[in-house]
């Protein structure tokens, strides 16, 4: 098992700097860490994290490793979810990092099924990020994620019609088109509602369709040579507004990481 702590921001840290490990000649294992080591550096910050009261635990969650690097988060669009949730919420975090080709025993007597993510709460663990993150929401309200029920669903089709197409042998099948009109379909809404699902501010959608987004663009232009059109302006802008919260470029995986975890659906 390989476990990387995830402290919070400073106004909610729970471990001191003699617990902290900053590398910076090891990028790929301390990458989680970075935005820790400089701050470290400067005596304000320093004195800052020892006067600062714990003021929760941190949330444990098993994570898919990395394919390609080790020591680092791999690529589940649903682990990266939930790790947006933590984030956004300000929630620190301990990752438990699982090689799923080779899942060990510890991992499979948490969860028989052997799916990611799993999260403890309340010293229960929690299946499937759909309960993870309501599970989060009802405990941690502040600052609240929650998406109106009338806008849940937006773009809720996107993922099914893109893993169709990248599946797909056949040009002429129509699941192009399909994925098309999906993504027409949310530009449009953008266009109209924007610049996130729940107007200007980001909620719970946006976290759980950003990491699928990301994955259809890295995985079709790799297996596809196929990108979202020009002709899809607002997609195109929600895509790199939330591509570019801080949030996110924290808890994504690394390109290579998209490409060899969906390497299985499109070879067969």
């Amino acid at each position: 098992m390989s476990a990387i702590k995830i402290p919070p921001p400073a106004t909610a840290l729970t471990i001191s700097i003699k617990h902290l490990t900053c590398n910076t000649n090891k990028p790929t294992v301390t990458t989680l860490f970075t935005r820790n080591c400089r701050a470290l550096k400067r005596p304000r910050f320093r004195r800052s994290l020892t006067t600062v009261a714990m003021s929760t635990n941190s949330v444990e969650v098993c994570a898919k490793a990395s394919l390609t690097v080790p020591n680092r988060l791999g690529d589940c669009p649903f682990t990266q979810r939930v790790l947006l949730t933590l984030e956004e919420k300000h929630l620190p975090y301990d990752l438990k990092l699982v090689d799923i080709g080779n899942k060990p025993e510890w991992f499979l007597n948490i969860t028989p099924e052997g799916k990611v993510p799993v999260v403890k709460l309340d010293d229960k663990w929690i299946a499937d990020s759909d309960v993870i993150t309501q599970s989060v929401e009802e405990k941690f309200p502040n600052p609240s994620l929650v998406t109106p029920p009338e806008k849940a669903s937006v773009g809720s089709k996107i993922f099914s019609t893109y893993i169709g197409f990248l599946k797909s042998k056949d040009p002429a099948d129509g699941t192009e088109q399909a994925l098309l009109n999906e993504l027409s379909a949310f530009n449009d809404y953008i266009k109209e509602n924007g610049p996130f699902i729940n107007g200007k501010d980001i909620s719970a959608a946006d976290l759980s369709l950003g990491p699928k987004l990301y994955h259809l663009e890295i995985a079709l232009g790799h297996y596809k040579k196929w990108s979202v059109p020009d002709s899809l302006p607002h997609l195109k802008a929600y895509m790199k507004s939330v591509f570019s919260l801080d949030s996110f470029t924290k808890t994504m995986p690394l390109t290579e990481d998209v490409i060899e975890g969906w390497r299985p659906k499109v070879m067969g």
